[in-house]
């Protein structure tokens, strides 16, 4: 797979107590006792609180790939789960002050990746894409199934399903959604509110309308008129679509490898693959660069090798609803930081 502005960081100290201390240690996890890491500057400046949240007792995380959160605070995290982990659920449920509440999907091991909520009429559902299984699964909030679908023999671009990972959804206000096939064919598949196939666009190349690896995408509601935003990844761009299909414009600026986006009223939230998390203003010029660890080797690494303050490989990413960031690492022991939003 492809591969800060201003900040302060503090001296790298263990917690201070014994039992404290035990805890670290038996978990692998680090906590920091001195000065607060901040990242950031000005307007958008933020306390760096990595393992904010971590696994019950008995989980190891895998890979942390997606995050979400309700409309009643609630956040979902899901993870490949680690082998040696005694639970194999790989969707966790946290409040949010980051406290663990239950988990659930052990169907998806190995597969969790895209993590995308929606709220239709009344109800809010969770789209998981599961790259193990090529599979998009829509479920409830406690993870029953409403329905799965894999590669769309519509679309005329697979041949018995192969070919086809997909990686991440993306909602419009009419209904629609979008599926990036971001692991297989680079191809975005369109679909109405209740499921139907409406068309299949992009493809694998670098020229306008073509696509490598179309790893996150997100309906750009800041615009006038809304349109795609697809983190074209292995381009190392940001490409836009209307939302029946054709290419508009390229966005480059602050790109490196892209991976998917959060809104917050005029800002884009960017993770990066390379090390880095970028906000982007209403023109998606870089407002801030924040954790940048370019170039980062560690991962595979052991926690007490990871550096505080420095992103490894943010995976997703999103705005929580108070205003602070989350962030989810690709890094096989899993890594979920905070960025409190600083007043």
């Amino acid at each position: 797979m492809q591969m800060e502005n201003g900040n302060t960081v503090s001296r790298r100290t263990f917690l201070v107590g014994t039992t404290g201390a035990a805890v670290a240690m038996a978990s692998g996890f680090r906590t920091w006792s001195d000065e607060k890491i901040i990242l950031g500057s000005g307007e958008h400046r933020y306390e760096c609180i990595h393992d904010w949240i971590t696994p019950p007792e008995g989980m190891i995380f895998g890979d942390t790939h997606g995050v979400a959160q309700d409309g009643k605070g609630r956040i979902y995290v899901a993870h490949t789960v680690n082998g040696q982990s005694k639970s194999s659920d790989a969707v966790c449920v946290y409040d949010e002050k980051g406290k663990f509440l239950n988990s659930w999907g052990s169907r998806f091991k190995g597969g969790a990746h895209g993590l995308d909520l929606r709220k239709e009429g009344n109800e809010e559902f969770l789209y998981h894409c599961d790259t193990s299984a090529r599979k998009v699964v829509k479920t409830k909030l406690d993870g029953t199934v409403v329905w799965e679908m894999g590669a769309p023999a519509e679309s005329g671009k697979y041949k018995d399903g192969a070919g086809y990972v997909p990686t991440n959804v993306a909602f419009a206000k009419d209904g629609d959604f979008y599926i990036g096939d971001g692991y297989g064919s680079s191809w975005i598949h369109q679909y109405d509110v209740k499921g139907n196939f409406v068309r299949t666009f992009g493809g694998y190349g670098k020229d306008p309308g073509q696509l490598n690896c179309p790893h996150g995408l997100w309906v750009d509601t800041r615009l006038k008129e809304p349109l795609l935003a697809v983190a074209d990844r292995g381009n190392r761009r940001i490409q836009y679509f209307s939302l029946d299909g054709k290419h508009v414009r390229f966005e480059t600026s602050g790109m490196r490898l892209p991976c998917h986006f959060s809104l917050r009223k005029e800002l884009m939230l960017v993770p990066d693959l390379e090390s880095v998390v970028t906000i982007l203003d209403q023109d998606n010029k870089p407002v801030v660069q924040l954790g940048d660890g370019k170039p980062s080797d560690l991962r595979g690494h052991p926690r007490a090798d990871f550096i505080p303050g420095k992103f490894i490989h943010p995976h997703d990413a999103m705005f929580l609803r108070n205003g602070d960031i989350l962030v989810a690492e690709w890094v096989p022991i899993g890594r979920v930081t905070l960025l409190r939003k600083q007043k």
